[in-house]
């Protein structure tokens, strides 16, 4: 397939060189971020907390899994701004290794046996850390990519990021599949610290591979000639608040991965229904696999038909097909859970997953493009993060109220289809001029030279 030049003369190659390290970039530090998640449903309830009183212990082990998306619309104030100041490279650095750094240290923490309730204060503020790294990890890559894209290849490029997220998250699962087979005593005592400890490597990999990426030829252009806001937040929220609203409510749709990949995890591994661990994980390695797949095909189909059409599929259709998926697995049919979670989550969520990087991020123009998507998708992005927990307290005192669960999570893909109904289609619109406002001169501009 010919690629198209690269808009404002960037250098031969270097739009494929950034989608490839966004997307090894993002699989490496949402391995970090994913493992944590396999972690909580499975192990930290043991580890961390009171194992006298089994639901409780669940339920505070999946509120910490939410802590980190409480902390990420804090971090996308702060990378945001910096990210529209500086450039989109220095960010994606800075998030890679606070990430691996993080990460690292909660394989490295005292089980609640050994410093009592110190233990999860610890696991908490690593937790904060890595919601921190997040926030500004996919805004970052996905300036990056869109930013070196050739004009009518937005969507497919742009979708490397999330695609690489999902790679992360099947990395994730399969190094956890064994260990989640190792005997309980193992597990518990030092067997789940391993894919922590293993995010040094990542970090060492993912800072080699992204140090080499040159800044994009739109905000340089942009440095250079009309120079960077000197507060990109005031700019963003006076030029584009609808818009900032808008990608709030659209990344509400993220509540379908965290159902899928922590809550249901943790409803069919428990003894309501008692499906086997290992066999969960298979389920969602393999809706993974299928999503990466997907992904890059639903971005490709974007960038012909335009973006909301195809996130409106993702967005509606996910929100019911959970509805069958979690009726599954009250079944216990392990052959109707891996078919309608593969579905669910590796095609039809996919057309949402896929499309967002380029839908959002067209919809803000260069000088605030990293701040809009930063903070519009980290805020939609903590509840989702917190809607296991909120999930967990509508499935009751024995956690097996799932038709509830499935109308919760369909109520939160509410919002993102009416958002996605409200947005301009951008897909045709040339890269330098995506989110135009007015050509009148700002006063929160910075001159080329920065002062």
């Amino acid at each position: 397939m010919s690629v198209p030049a690269a808009p404002l003369d960037a250098p031969p190659g270097q739009p494929r060189k950034a989608a490839t390290a966004a997307w090894i970039g993002s699989a490496l530090e949402y391995y970090d971020f994913f493992i944590y998640g396999s972690a909580a449903a499975l192990i930290f309830p043991e580890v961390f907390f009171d194992e006298s009183d089994p639901a409780t212990a669940t339920l505070l082990s999946l509120a910490t899994f939410g802590v980190a998306y409480a902390a990420r619309p804090v971090g996308a104030l702060f990378l945001g701004h910096f990210g529209d100041k500086v450039g989109r490279k220095k960010i994606m650095v800075f998030t890679l290794i606070l990430m691996g750094l993080s990460t690292f240290l909660i394989g490295c923490l005292p089980t609640r046996d050994q410093v009592g309730t110190l233990a999860p204060v610890l696991l908490v503020l690593c937790r904060v850390l890595q919601g921190i790294s997040a926030a500004g990890e996919q805004a970052s890559a996905n300036s990056m990519s869109l930013e070196h894209a050739p004009p009518d290849k937005r969507g497919f490029f742009t979708s490397f990021t999330l695609s690489g997220t999902q790679g992360g998250q099947l990395l994730a699962t399969l190094v956890f599949i064994p260990v989640a087979a190792m005997p309980e005593d193992q597990l518990l005592a030092w067997g789940w610290r391993i894919p922590f400890w293993m995010s040094i490597a990542v970090a060492v990999v993912g800072y080699v591979i992204r140090r080499t990426l040159e800044e994009t030829p739109t905000f340089t252009q942009q440095a250079a000639t009309e120079g960077v806001a000197k507060m990109p937040l005031a700019v963003l929220m006076r030029e584009h608040w609808a818009d900032v609203l808008r990608v709030v409510a659209a990344a509400l749709v993220a509540s379908i991965s965290t159902i899928f990949t922590v809550w249901a995890l943790a409803y069919a591994t428990s003894d309501a229904v008692g499906m086997d661990r290992t066999s969960m994980l298979w389920v969602g390695a393999l809706a993974n696999l299928v999503a990466l797949g997907a992904i890059p095909l639903w971005a490709a189909l974007s960038d012909r038909i335009g973006r909301r059409p195809v996130f409106l599929v993702g967005a509606a259709g996910s929100g019911v097909l959970m509805f069958l998926y979690l009726w599954a697995i009250s079944t216990g049919s392990y052959p109707l859970v891996l078919f309608l979670g593969i579905v669910t989550f590796g095609v039809v969520y996919s057309a949402a997953n896929g499309v967002w990087p380029s839908f959002y991020g067209e919809m803000f123009s260069t000088r605030v493009r990293l701040s809009g998507m930063a903070v519009g998708t980290q805020i939609g992005f903590a509840v989702a993060g917190f809607a296991v927990t909120f999930a967990a307290q509508i499935a009751g005192p024995d956690g097996d109220d799932w038709l509830s669960v499935a109308v919760f999570t369909a109520a939160l893909c509410v919002p993102p289809v009416i958002a996605a109904l409200t947005a301009r289609e951008t897909h045709k619109v040339p890269t330098e001029h995506l989110g135009e406002r007015s050509n009148q001169e700002s006063p929160d501009v910075l001159s080329p030279s920065g002062v």
